[in-house]
């Protein structure tokens, strides 16, 4: 029994001995600390209190403002040529009008403008017509007819236009008498009679005009520079006007 005894111990305290041979030695100067679960990981931040608003990118930035309610469109003026009113038509001589006079069959006339710019009506006899628009005259025989009749309601209507001319003479290229055909103002005159001749004084231009029903002749004086504005008020002729050129 103690034979075996002691060669179970001498090869138990042989194994021993291996085994601790086999195992790795510490480090010089370190100490070997017991084992011990791994320390667990840091925790994340916490959220922040709110959401943050978004930066503005550079199109917000630059957006224009909104236009308030009602308000109307900016827009570009545009400049635009004036233009003047054209003058209304004045009967002249040889014009044929038609008179009616509302339930008054006698005095509902048609009537031919005499070459001294008259005519002749029942009731009223001469009156001037020459020189007045339609309107004007129109007017005129209302009142000279309440005389007459009660509450008068008259007509004046232009059936037929005669010829009628101006015209230009003195330093222009072709004087003489120009058809007046419809509304005509100095310039287009001039420009018919064929423009300036070279010594034209255009700064002395006048037209002269009869008055109507009188011998009297008005003398108006047109400027050629001023006229050639943009803002010139427009000069139309009348029938007879004579356009000098000195």
């Amino acid at each position: 029994m103690l034979i075996v005894t002691a060669g179970l111990a001498v090869a138990g305290g042989n194994a021993s001995a291996r085994a601790q041979a086999a195992a790795p030695a510490p480090a010089a100067g370190s100490t070997t600390a017991p084992s011990t679960a791994s320390a667990p990981a840091a925790a994340p931040a916490p959220p922040p209190a709110g959401p943050s608003a978004p930066a503005p990118t550079a199109s917000a930035a630059t957006a224009p403002a909104p236009r308030k309610p009602g308000a109307a469109p900016a827009t570009t003026p545009v400049r635009t040529a004036s233009t003047a009113n054209q003058p209304e038509y004045r009967i002249g001589g040889g014009d044929k009008l038609q008179i009616n006079v509302y339930k008054e069959s006698d005095l509902t006339q048609s009537l031919q403008v005499r070459p001294d710019g008259r005519i002749t009506l029942p009731l009223v006899g001469d009156i001037a017509a020459a020189g007045q628009t339609p309107m004007q005259l129109q007017r005129r025989l209302t009142e000279s007819l309440r005389e007459f009749v009660a509450n008068p309601v008259v007509t004046v209507m232009v059936v037929e236009v005669a010829d009628r001319v101006v015209y230009v003479m003195g330093e222009v290229n072709t004087p003489g008498a120009v058809p007046l055909k419809g509304p005509m103002t100095v310039l287009q005159a001039l420009a018919v009679a064929g423009g300036f001749k070279d010594f034209a004084n255009k700064g002395g231009i006048k037209v002269l005009r009869k008055a109507p029903g009188s011998d009297h002749v008005e003398t108006i004086p047109f400027s050629y520079k001023d006229a050639l504005r943009s803002d010139a008020p427009v000069f139309y002729l009348a029938e007879g006007d004579t356009v000098v050129v000195p």
